[in-house]
């Protein structure tokens, strides 16, 4: 008598990633965070599963853009007010919030579904180099902003 075993509660644990942000661009450091997020550099991988891992990003304050980013980009949200479209430019939003800036690139790279605030909701953004609590719980670190190569232990 044969059984199928399903993916273990040890394949689907979460790993806690420190990716320190300083002198990183923006666009290509949301993508790899949105990839862990999402769960896609595990081999268990589903995309109605949410088998992603939690992320706790450093020097937020810190982070690059390329080009012409840093005078052009604009951020725009909505009060629901009549004529309540607010703009905030770049540099204010790096001096106000520079937290949400990267939040934001992050949740422009996920799939737009219902798994998007849940997995936003493991995304720990810091401006600078303190981070409290979350210290104790980092399990993996990211040295030049990509994830370590898997290792084939035969």
């Amino acid at each position: 008598m044969s059984q199928a075993i399903g993916n273990t509660a040890l394949a689907y644990a979460r790993v806690w990633h420190h990716v320190d942000a300083s002198e990183r661009v923006l666009g290509k450091l949301a993508e790899r965070i949105a990839i862990v997020l999402m769960g896609k550099h595990k081999p268990i991988y589903d995309p109605s599963a949410d088998c992603g891992d939690y992320v706790v990003v450093t020097n937020a304050k810190n982070i690059k853009v390329t080009g012409k980013k840093a005078q052009q980009l604009v951020y725009r949200h909505h009060t629901m007010f009549p004529g309540g479209l607010k703009e905030i430019q770049y540099k204010d939003m790096m001096r106000r919030k520079p937290d949400e800036i990267i939040r934001q690139a992050v949740s422009g790279m996920l799939p737009k579904n219902k798994l998007r605030e849940r997995r936003l909701e493991r995304l720990r953004i810091f401006a600078d180099d303190d981070m409290g609590v979350f210290k104790h719980n980092i399990l993996k670190r990211w040295e030049d902003g990509t994830l370590p190569a898997r290792t084939n232990s035969n």
